[in-house]
């Protein structure tokens, strides 16, 4: 359930939709623009690097989303780093003004030299994140689940942080949990959940344990049917956060009966004896 009172901030801007979508690896445009739209989302990504070469599966992206009802995140996928990060987030701004959005300065930081697990680099992502704040972007980091990183790229004033779940495309779901709960518990921005959900029950669980947002691409891309994925997903991430709002019921070692005790037909034997 949306409500106004329950509105997504992140630096100048407020969002409804608290599932962030990716525009890769889906198999057309057409499906991509259909599963965008029945995810409800309101903050999409695109790789600048791959637009801009038009590599495969990018060719005409930009004009086949509707950026009047999105608001581009243009990211720097493909840098291993700092230097090319920011280089790349440069570009970013330019290809947000080419889709209209004139005052978009969102960005998100990715600085990957892993090529096989795709992990980020935790210090070239912080050399660029105080670059690109100083140049006025709203940065959105994507990071190890590590909490000391998180506080430390907030504290130079990055606008999230977006710890990973699992590695990027895994579907392993939220392996680093206990992580993620340290950097909900300290954190002052938005935290969004980048990468590792493969299912709805794990962007739930994101949710139910306080992430502000999470952030889905080949979950919804790769499934037999991303449109079906898409919808699931978004319904999940709300089911999420409406649980962790109603504040659920603590956990317990011994069982606790759900009926009072008071007027029970029966006593047992010593009450009766």
């Amino acid at each position: 359930m949306k409500t106004k009172q329950d509105l997504l901030t992140i630096g100048r801007k407020k969002f409804s939709s608290r599932l962030f979508t990716g525009t890769g690896k889906y198999s057309s445009l057409k499906v991509m623009k259909e599963s965008l739209t029945v995810s409800g989302s309101e903050i999409v990504t695109v790789a600048v690097r791959r637009v801009q070469s038009e590599e495969t599966g990018h060719q005409g992206l930009l004009e086949a989303i509707s950026w009047d009802d999105c608001w581009m995140l243009p990211n720097t996928a493909g840098c291993s780093n700092a230097e090319e990060a920011v280089r790349v987030a440069r570009l970013g701004r330019e290809l947000a003004k080419v889709a209209g959005q004139e005052d978009n300065d969102f960005i998100k930081l990715e600085v990957i030299p892993d090529k096989r697990y795709l992990l980020p680099d935790p210090l070239g992502t912080l050399q660029a994140a105080e670059q690109l704040v100083q140049e006025g972007f709203t940065v959105l980091p994507y990071i190890n689940a590590d909490p000391l990183l998180a506080k430390r790229l907030e504290d130079v004033g990055c606008a999230t942080v977006m710890p990973l779940g699992s590695p990027i495309g895994s579907a392993q779901g939220l392996k680093n949990e206990a992580n993620i709960a340290l950097i909900i518990e300290s954190s002052t921005v938005p935290v969004v959940v980048d990468a590792g959900i493969g299912v709805p029950s794990q962007a739930a669980q994101a949710m139910e344990m306080g992430a502000d947002a999470v952030l889905i691409n080949s979950a919804i891309a790769l499934a037999g049917n991303a449109p079906a994925m898409a919808e699931a997903m978004a319904k999940a991430v709300e089911a999420g956060r409406q649980a962790f709002l109603a504040e659920r019921l603590p956990e317990k070692i011994e069982a606790e009966a759900s009926s009072p005790s008071l007027g029970m037909m029966f006593k047992n034997r010593e009450q009766s004896a």
